[in-house]
């Protein structure tokens, strides 16, 4: 690739239906075949893998749990053959389906004395994201992902939120921690779930940060969510049109 990878992590408050607009987020970029695209969930209760008909064998916390595990022994371990063990684990734990991968990063580090391993853990992670043209983050709710190791590769950070009172505090308040904690070039929100044009007139009215788009309410769309189905099999729609040309607007370089 010629340049840096486009890296887009999805923040909000629980509920506002942030895992659903990443995976449809990527499902757009991997409809072009020649686009690598990478999918990471940052989310402990691992749901992107769901609407992009994906099945999860093994997540980055795991491989982090057994290094810790090997270490915590009296067996010797040599530096090499430990690297190159991890960046095996790493890529197994990859789940690859055409041109899209998809990988989990399961429960979050706790605190302790393996801040050696989840730096390792880190850089490893950067490099895998380095080989593909996007790479789309479904993060944790609220502000726990901000400042975590996945965080800090971000190019172009979307807060989504619904229209109401907690929402928009929540999206306010990532967008500016957000800008402290992270080099992106770009930022914004992402209205979701919203029922009319008299809400949108009255979320919009309030609304101080950059907007990237207003997403109305989509009936099929949350059937899909609701039985699991495989957002890849949903069919042509207005909303989904206008959040493409939305994105494509916000990433522009």
């Amino acid at each position: 690739m010629n340049q840096k990878p486009v890296i887009i992590a999805l923040c909000g408050k629980g509920g506002v239906g942030k895992t659903s607009m990443s995976a449809l987020i990527t499902k757009m970029f991997a409809a072009d075949p020649a686009r690598r695209v990478l999918a990471i969930d940052a989310d402990p209760a691992v749901g992107l893998s769901y609407p992009l008909g994906i099945t999860v064998t093994k997540t980055v916390d795991q491989i982090r749990k057994d290094l810790i595990d090997k270490l915590g022994k009296d067996e010797p371990v040599h530096k090499e053959d430990l690297l190159r063990q991890l960046d095996y684990d790493m890529f197994s734990a990859l789940t690859e389906k055409d041109n899209l991968a998809f990988l989990a990063i399961g429960r979050p580090e706790g605190d302790g004395c393996y801040c050696q391993v989840n730096q390792l853990l880190r850089e490893l992670i950067r490099d895998i994201a380095g080989q593909f043209d996007v790479v789309v983050i479904d993060g944790e709710a609220g502000l726990e992902q901000i400042n975590r190791r996945v965080m800090d590769m971000v190019s172009h950070l979307l807060i989504v939120t619904d229209g109401s009172l907690k929402g928009r505090n929540v999206a306010e308040t990532i967008f500016r921690v957000g800008k402290e904690a992270c080099a992106y070039e770009k930022s914004g929100v992402l209205f979701n779930r919203v029922k009319h044009d008299a809400e949108e007139s009255q979320i919009l009215e309030k609304n101080a940060l950059p907007l990237v788009h207003v997403m109305r309410e989509n009936e099929t769309l949350r059937d899909f969510d609701r039985e699991g189905r495989s957002f890849f099999d949903l069919p042509p729609a207005a909303e989904l049109d206008g959040l493409e040309t939305a994105l494509r607007s916000f990433i522009v370089r």
